[in-house]
């Protein structure tokens, strides 16, 4: 029997060894560097990035362990600056009495602020301790590059079904620390359906198991867990979704671009995946709105009323039956004509206007309400368009007299902006005409 049953499953099944460890191949398989690394024992600072349970603080001890390196423990939550000295200090301590190299591991790193980073980045250098950081968030977003710059960050991924199975197994298997004492009886499409609700989560995976066990023996079905425990262990399970984290900007950005690249299915699965991890649906209705006038635009201008109109249904009726608007919307968008031609066109003209600064209006252009500002030339020789032929004042002038005449507007040859750009055209060749060219 493990003496340690008070220990959570997740936390007694924790791999040992490099043989132990399930996942992450890419860093792990063999003659991969952070492999050869830790067989090695060959120490260097480094960063690991990745989902919840994937192995970052398992690989950090395993670390320490085949480098028979001191092994201390911060977490960024809890710990303040007098922490960082503390385990300084220890640290040194221990090179003093053995000449053993510390590791200190910093749990959820990303949590640190400026100066906390900054308090022990000179221990970094100096080589008093070994900094391994844990972070679920973007290093590159989140640690000071003085930090980074000292650091090899691995990018661990989350676990797949296979990978889970094979963990649930392990640990239903494992006389010594898991569950094989018990005799667990889990039929293997159950044990299948725990790794899908892990969604990645080696720890959530061991999580499910352990309380799906203890459910079953608290409603006397001894060891065998059947498909209504599961059910009732698995209910309400949430996917990974970190409102404002990497997580959040990688599925929005999925989301827009299969919008662009015409692609509905794809669309409705990424809306899904967002409203599903718990995402604002009206966070996400403004970025639909925000699609509809960037890609679509004036190639089919009802995008944007549709998408407003989605945002109005989704706000009086709420979730989850205004999420069907959106989801018309998002199909809608992916299957209209695209063009970024008056995003281009806009970003371009807001460039100029920053570049020339502010240029004066001319005079023609001008209102000229009172009788000073007729006698100053305001309004002057301003030709009215509809007392022209066509309703085109052919050859006038529009911008300031400082600048050139500058083309924006290039519309694509697709949708309604087929028509506008022969309009356009039609229009361009009136003002040559006229101007003589």
């Amino acid at each position: 029997m493990n003496d340690d049953r008070h220990r959570p499953l997740a936390d007694r099944m924790r791999p040992r060894s490099l043989d132990e460890f399930i996942g992450q191949a890419h860093l792990l398989g063999p003659g991969k560097p952070l492999r050869v690394a830790l067989e090695q024992g060959r120490l260097h600072s480094m960063v690991f990035w990745g989902p919840p349970g994937t192995g970052k603080t398992t690989l950090a001890r395993l670390f320490a362990r085949t480098a028979n390196a001191e092994f201390r423990t911060l977490s960024a939550v809890l710990a303040g600056v007098k922490d960082i000295r503390a385990a300084v200090d220890a640290a040194r301590r221990q090179r003093e009495i053995d000449g053993r190299q510390t590791i200190l591991f910093v749990d959820e790193v990303h949590r640190f602020n400026k100066a906390q980073q900054d308090a022990f980045l000179p221990f970094v250098e100096d080589g008093t301790v070994l900094f391994v950081g844990a972070t679920t968030e973007n290093p590159s977003f989140e640690l000071n590059n003085a930090l980074l710059s000292r650091a090899r960050t691995y990018v661990l991924k989350a676990l797949d079904a296979g990978a889970l199975r094979a963990i649930i197994d392990q640990a239903l298997e494992d006389r010594e620390r898991g569950l094989g004492d018990r005799g667990i009886e889990l039929a293997p499409e159950l044990r299948d359906r725990i790794a899908r609700a892990a969604d990645g989560d080696a720890r959530r995976a061991l999580n499910l198991l352990e309380i799906a066990a203890d459910l079953a023996e608290a409603e006397g079905q001894g060891a065998r867990i059947d498909e209504a425990v599961v059910n009732e262990v698995i209910a309400g399970g949430v996917r990974r979704f970190d409102k404002g984290g990497e997580a959040f900007y990688d599925q929005i950005s999925a989301l827009h671009k299969s919008v662009r690249g015409s692609s509905p299915d794809a669309a409705l699965y990424w809306l899904a995946r967002m409203l599903d991890g718990g995402c604002d649906p009206l966070y996400l209705a403004r970025r639909i709105v925000r699609m509809a006038s960037e890609d679509i635009g004036n190639a089919d201008p009802r995008a944007l009323s549709l998408c407003l109109d989605a945002w109005d249904a989704q706000a009086r009726l709420g979730s989850p039956e205004g999420e069907l608007a959106l989801a018309q919307a998002v199909v809608y968008l992916a299957c209209a004509p695209k063009s970024n031609a008056v995003y281009s066109a806009f970003k371009a003209a807001s460039a100029d206007a920053r570049r020339y600064g502010s240029l004066e209006v001319p005079l023609h252009l001008r209102n000229a309400p009172t009788r000073l500002m007729k006698e100053l030339g305001y309004g002057h020789r301003y030709r009215y368009a509809h007392d022209e032929p066509g309703g085109y004042a052919a050859g006038e002038r529009y911008f300031p007299e400082e600048m050139p005449e500058t083309r924006y507007y290039e519309p694509v040859d697709r949708g309604l902006e087929q028509k506008i750009r022969a309009k356009l055209e039609r229009l361009r060749a009136l003002d040559r005409k006229a101007r003589g060219e």
